[in-house]
């Protein structure tokens, strides 16, 4: 009888882990991302660090809120901006849009996996 409740736990524990592996995105963890400002009179350039955590990106201190996909798309929103792209490896790019005192501005941005 012990055995068999050793050999349940055992199994469930392989269980418990194999869910944990599948919940993780392959995209998670520090990225450094850098935006470039092609129109408007938004900040010419600007930086941020952002995690990733199982496929939810976020920020300290920012208002941050967005998703990677498992094949590494991008949506994200930043303080009222927008951002999508793609994530590939440790490095990816895109387009945002947003605004500064009403007039609207865009660009591009690039991403690197700390």
């Amino acid at each position: 009888m012990r055995f068999g409740r050793i050999a349940v736990f055992c199994a469930a524990s392989v269980f418990a882990g194999t869910l944990a592996a599948f919940a993780q995105s392959p995209y998670d963890g520090n990225w450094h991302v850098t935006i470039v400002t092609k129109s408007g009179s938004c900040e010419p350039t600007a930086s941020s660090m952002l995690t990733v955590a199982d496929g939810k990106i976020t920020a300290p201190g920012a208002n941050v809120s967005g998703t990677i996909g498992s094949g590494g798309l991008v949506k994200v929103s930043i303080n009222g901006a927008y951002a999508n792209g793609q994530l590939n490896g440790n490095a990816g790019s895109g387009k945002w849009n947003g605004a500064s005192a009403g007039i609207p501005c865009s660009g591009r941005w690039e991403a690197s996996r700390q």
